[in-house]
C-alpha cells in the first residue's frame, strides 16, 4: 500500500490565508476556483461563507464558485444515495499519481495549512500557522473522466456535485473514489474508506517552522525509512524531522513491510489524542 500525502485547501496560493481550526478542529476551506463547478462557498453546510469572509477581510465572498475537492465531508451537502467519497486530480499532479501507479488500496491522507481562529463577533486568527492532517480517501476505483466528466454522473448519479464530473478539463482528468471500509493490510477498521477527523494530526513540529515536520521514523530516510517523492535525502534530518517540498500536491510514499507505518496511520485516522 502506497501512502500519498496530499496537500489541499487554503493556503498562501490558493485562498491566500490558512484554514482554521475551531474548537481544536481543523476545518479545511475548499479553493475558490474559476474552473467547473455548481457550488459556491454559501451552499456548503456549516460556517464556511461566513468564514472565507471575514477571514480573508472581504477578499472572498459566500457567493465566490468554489473547488470541492476532495469531497470527502459528507455533511457538507446533501447527497444522493449511495454516496462516497471522492477525490479529482489532473494535469502534472495526474501524471505523477500515474507514475507512481496508485492503485485500489492506496491511501490519501490530506493536509493543509492551518491556524487557530476565534470568534468575537467575528472570525480571526489568534494563533500560528501549521500543517496538518486533516481527512484521508482509501482508493476504490479509478475513474478516467477525460476533458467531459459528466458521463460519470450517468452511472453513479451521487458524484453529480463533483467539479471533476462536468467538462471543461484536461485529458488526464481522473476521479479516486473512495473504497466502502478503510483497510490497513488484512485488516478492515471500523471506518468508512474516506472522511475528516475531529482533532487531525499536526505534522510541523515544536520548532517555528511551518514546513518542518516531525517524521515518524517509517517515513523518515534519515533514519532508514521510505521517505517520500520530492523530497530528497538533503530535506531529512536525524532528529526525526524533515523540511518539506515547498510546492507540489502529492507526495508518495511506499513504505517498507513491518516499519510500523500501518500502525501510525490507524493512531491517525483513530484521532487519538
Amino acid at each position: 500500500m502506497k501512502v500519498i500525502f496530499s496537500r489541499k485547501g487554503f493556503d498562501s496560493g490558493s485562498g491566500r490565508c490558512a484554514s482554521p481550526i475551531i474548537n481544536g478542529q481543523p476545518l479545511s476551506l475548499p479553493i475558490p476556483t474559476r474552473m467547473p463547478t455548481i457550488t459556491r462557498f454559501r451552499d456548503l453546510n456549516g460556517p464556511y461563507g461566513r468564514l472565507v469572509c471575514e477571514l480573508t477581510n472581504g477578499r472572498l465572498t459566500p457567493d465566490d464558485w468554489c473547488h470541492l475537492d476532495p469531497d470527502i465531508n459528507q455533511a457538507c451537502l446533501p447527497r444522493k444515495p449511495c454516496w462516497r467519497g471522492s477525490l479529482g486530480q489532473e494535469a502534472a499532479a495526474q501524471g505523477h499519481l500515474a507514475n507512481q501507479n496508485i492503485a485500489h488500496g492506496d491511501l490519501f491522507l490530506f493536509w493543509g495549512l492551518f491556524r487557530v481562529a476565534a470568534n468575537d463577533g467575528r472570525w480571526r486568527f489568534v494563533g500560528p500557522a501549521q500543517h496538518r492532517i486533516w481527512g484521508w480517501l482509501q482508493v476504490g476505483d479509478i475513474v478516467n473522466l477525460g476533458p467531459d466528466g459528466s458521463h460519470a454522473v450517468q452511472s453513479r448519479p451521487w458524484l453529480c456535485d463533483h467539479p471533476h464530473a462536468r467538462a471543461g478539463w484536461r485529458a488526464r482528468n481522473t476521479l479516486y473514489l473512495a473504497a466502502d471500509r478503510l483497510a490497513l493490510g488484512f485488516r478492515e477498521l471500523p471506518f468508512a474508506g474516506s472522511g475528516v477527523l475531529k482533532r487531525g494530526y499536526r505534522l510541523t513540529a515544536d520548532n517555528g517552522l511551518t514546513s518542518r515536520w516531525a517524521a515518524p521514523d517509517w517515513l523518515n530516510l534519515a533514519r532508514g525509512g521510505c521517505g517520500m517523492t520530492y523530497n530528497p535525502a538533503a530535506r531529512w534530518f536525524s532528529d526525526g524531522t524533515v523540511r518539506s517540498a515547498a510546492r507540489g500536491q502529492e507526495f508518495v510514499a511506499a513504505p517498507k513491510p513491518e516499519s510500523g507505518a500501518m500502525e501510525w496511520i490507524e493512531s491517525v485516522i483513530r484521532d487519538d489524542p
